[in-house]
């Protein structure tokens, strides 16, 4: 049965979002230290955190920027070190590309991909904000600032306006899209936040006319009838089509970046679809779409918000379950800290116009607490008793002393 998927292929319409400050990035850039395998490594990544949010969210719509949480983790990563690096390599599938190969893919991929179309509003802001009075490595801080044109803010986190002082700046850089990220008060624990935000803007290239969006019926996950409004245009549009889908790519501004829709065909449920996904899957359907005449072309008219999501678990599933335990390695941030939560929210509004998303990604930096290890050692009298747990009835007690 037909389900019409109304997934925006975020490995191609949020990886091609970036920028980095709320203002234009005017940054010189060298598009030929941009590598191509850094790029098809975050590509992987995002397919592969799309279908391991799928499986929690099989039933419900899922919207996520990729590059919002690689770049959070990158920035991150920085600081990684021992098993923790090893083990947020396997997730971000950084295994055989050199720090300073991903360093310089960012550093010049972000500036080109702001300047890429001056008819979208686009932008990737960078944000560290750490506790007042915390001995982060300097060379942490000065890559971040160099590399993800991070801006650094050392915060009285104890203050009530700590947390209202991070989400302004999240509401800022997201034109008011996100509102809240960060819940006050802020923990007495937590060390430190490392925080990407992306806001897009684009027009379609060939745009809907209002006058053509009609009432009709979509049939849902649970394959029930619910009412939409459909836009609706017949023209030129580039279409591919293979055994299990059907595909358009829908330009902005100056064709640039590119909306995918992909509808399953068949018999093909859409979350069987999803789990066949891959990079590999959508070069094919990439490749499949040419130029074609006379295609009627309907797309529902839609808005979409996803998160809160905690990440914690499906970025531990991906391979970094390490980045999250007490005994986590970022000595090249400082000693003693761990990630205690990844948290990600996005937004997306498709109509006539063409579209508008956000996205945030916020990872929160505890401090380990060393605890002295839990012990029990027998070895001076002690009372011993057997009992029944379900009606509390004790059949046995004693006491051993020894003589």
């Amino acid at each position: 049965m037909k389900k019409i998927m109304i997934i925006i292929l975020t490995a191609v319409f949020i990886v091609n979002l970036a920028g980095c400050s709320q203002e234009v990035d005017n940054r010189k850039f060298d598009k030929d230290s941009i590598d191509s395998n850094v790029t098809g490594k975050n590509a992987e990544f995002a397919f592969d955190i799309f279908k391991e949010l799928n499986k929690e969210d099989a039933n419900n719509n899922i919207f996520i920027s990729p590059l919002s949480i690689s770049t959070a983790l990158t920035m991150t990563y920085n600081g990684a070190d021992g098993k923790t690096k090893e083990d947020m390599t396997e997730a971000l599938k950084y295994a055989g590309i050199d720090i300073t190969e991903i360093n310089e893919t960012y550093k010049n991929l972000l500036p080109y991909l702001s300047q890429i179309d001056k008819n979208i509003d686009l932008d990737i802001s960078n944000s560290i904000w750490y506790r007042l009075g915390e001995p982060i490595e300097e060379e942490f801080i000065n890559d971040n600032k160099e590399i993800f044109n991070a801006e650094v803010n050392e915060l009285d986190f104890s203050q009530e306006s700590a947390a209202d002082t991070i989400n302004e700046w999240i509401e800022r850089s997201t034109k008011g899209k996100i509102e809240k990220m960060i819940n006050p008060p802020i923990s007495p624990d937590v060390v430190m936040y490392l925080i990407n935000a992306v806001y897009f803007k684009g027009d379609w290239t060939h745009k809907f006319n209002k006058k053509d969006t009609y009432s009709t019926a979509f049939k849902n996950i649970d394959n029930e009838d619910e009412d939409i409004q459909m836009m609706n245009r017949v023209s030129t549009v580039d279409y591919g089509e293979g055994e299990d889908y059907k595909a358009v790519r829908l330009p902005y501004g100056d064709k640039k970046i590119n909306m995918y829709f992909i509808l399953p065909e068949g018999d093909e449920e859409i979350n069987n679809f999803i789990q066949d996904l891959d990079n590999s899957k959508f070069n094919e359907i990439r490749k499949s779409i040419t130029e074609k005449d006379n295609v009627e072309l309907n797309i529902p008219k839609y808005k979409l918000e996803y998160g809160i999501k905690n990440l914690n678990n499906v970025l531990a599933k991906m391979g970094m379950g390490s980045a999250f335990e007490y005994n986590a390695d970022f000595s090249k941030i400082r000693e003693g800290i761990f990630i205690s939560k990844v948290l990600h929210k996005a937004v997306v509004e498709v109509n006539e116009e063409g579209s508008e998303a956000a996205g945030a990604t916020v990872v929160e930096i505890n401090e380990s607490a060393v605890l002295d290890p839990l012990s029990f050692t027998a070895d001076r009298p002690f009372v011993f008793l057997i009992m029944d747990e379900e009606t509390g009835t004790i059949l046995f007690m004693g006491k051993y002393c020894r003589k």
